[in-house]
């Protein structure tokens, strides 16, 4: 019986930690920190040993192979030791996919790619396929593997998750764009994380499709490198493709073999620049499954935002609150300014990633009235904008509650007020959903 050791305890760890019970693997779970009680609780329904609060190394390095928890960096004292023993190191992707024969659509890239993920989910939904929701997003792709059946997934899939992918393939590869993001776990070296988002289309054969951002120069420039052997379908907003989507006056137009289809840009449910392309890739990726037209255009018009993505919250005295807590990168709060036509209160910070404010610059000057910094180390925001808003006009904060009443004070009737942090959480808050749920609970008790 192999041994199957899995690093992390929270969601892909747990669900990998089932499907190798499954499986019939010697699985043997340990998590450095605390594991939640709803993940000890399906621990030990399915009589799984485990370790919390520290790593047994006799446990661990006795592995035959082990799933590692994706946000477990690989310079991770115990993570070099497997690694220098020659022990093989997964992913839950990989080792899930090792299982599932249903088709898989799969989405990266540094920005869009949850919205983008959640509308081909709906998309299927509404065509009534059997389809699961998994990977940086819902329930764990392991989990439903290993106790569900499906015909389709749809999988968020993230740079730390595709590390540790070899053999994986998707069905359907969609990179939605790529910005330096996450450069403090790549050597702070694009390059890296650049071949890191583009393994999801390693393994990809000829029947299968690539759909990706023809806009991005990152991505197309990687593209020049490389050979790839699946269908191409790029879309646009610069112009008109033979086979893709791209922009025809006020309609986006969605080419797919001997089809083409238009949606007006007025009947998208979701506004902005940056979701014409999420809404673009996730109709290429519904019409490469087979997705009629007209459930596409219905699904595109009735689509709800995703929570913590530019998601209203309330109007308090004629002030807009929006909770895009997910903005945790520079590019994905530039799309969050870029669709703002009403003067803007900023709340911003947290974790920096090796962020270059200064593309923000412009729409900072056009748009931002005052800057609310929510972290506990500004001191680079204060540097990037403070004579651009003027020193009065930017604060500091240590908590939501602070950073909302912060922004009320600052905010006229008629004023957008936007938690759109462009940092990682993690100084304050234990992930961007903490961020997102204590900004809208603050919001409600103004």
């Amino acid at each position: 019986m192999a041994r199957m050791v899995i690093l992390g305890g929270a969601e892909s760890g747990v669900g990998a930690a089932v499907l190798a019970k499954v499986k019939g693997y010697d699985v043997f779970l340990s998590d450095n920190g605390t594991i939640k009680d709803d993940y000890l609780k399906t621990l030990k329904e399915w009589d799984i040993p485990f370790e919390q609060g520290g790593h047994t190394e006799s446990l661990v390095l006795n592995a035959d192979e082990v799933v590692k928890s994706p946000g477990i960096p690989s310079s991770a004292p115990l993570v070099r030791k497997l690694t220098e023993q020659g022990t093989h190191i997964i992913s839950e992707i990989e080792f899930a996919a090792r299982y599932d024969s249903a088709k898989k659509v799969c989405i990266t890239g540094s920005n869009g790619k949850t919205t983008t993920t959640s509308i081909i989910y709906y998309l299927l939904q509404n065509a009534g396929l059997n389809v699961g929701l998994g990977g940086n997003i819902g329930k764990s792709y392991a989990m439903q593997v290993a106790t569900e059946k499906h015909d389709y997934y749809v999988l968020e899939i993230s740079s730390f998750q595709l590390d540790n992918c070899y053999d994986f393939r998707p069905d359907i590869a969609v990179i939605t764009n790529i910005t330096p993001d996450h450069l403090d776990r790549y050597d702070h070296n694009l390059e890296n994380y650049v071949r890191s988002k583009f393994r999801i289309t390693q393994n990809l054969r000829p029947e299968d499709c690539f759909i990706f951002d023809s806009d991005d120069a990152i991505t197309i420039e990687h593209l020049s490198k490389i050979v790839l052997q699946a269908q191409m379908l790029p879309f646009t907003q610069k112009g008109e493709v033979q086979q893709g989507a791209f922009l025809r006056d006020d309609r986006i137009v969605v080419r797919y073999q001997q089809s083409e289809s238009e949606i007006y840009l007025r009947e998208l449910a979701l506004g902005g620049k940056h979701n014409i392309y999420n809404s673009m890739a996730a109709a290429l990726a519904a019409k490469a499954a087979g997705i009629d037209n007209k459930i596409i255009r219905e699904s595109l018009k009735s689509f709800q935002p995703v929570e913590h993505r530019l998601e209203p919250v309330l109007s308090v005295g004629g002030v807009l609150y929006i909770n895009d807590s997910k903005a945790t990168n520079v590019d994905a709060a530039w799309y969050a300014l870029e669709c703002q036509t009403k003067k803007v209160v900023w709340i911003v910070g947290g974790t920096d990633k090796g962020n270059d404010y200064s593309v923000l610059n412009d729409l900072v000057k056009e748009k931002v009235k005052a800057i609310v910094c929510l972290g506990v180390d500004n001191a680079k925001i204060h540097s990037a904008f403070e004579g651009i808003v003027g020193s009065d006009r930017i604060c500091d904060t240590l908590s939501a509650e602070a950073a909302v009443k912060a922004a009320a004070g600052f905010a006229s009737q008629g004023d957008v007020v936007l938690l759109s942090p462009c940092c990682a959480s993690f100084d304050l808050f234990r992930n961007y959903e903490d961020r997102g749920e204590q900004f809208k609970e603050a919001v409600r008790r103004l």
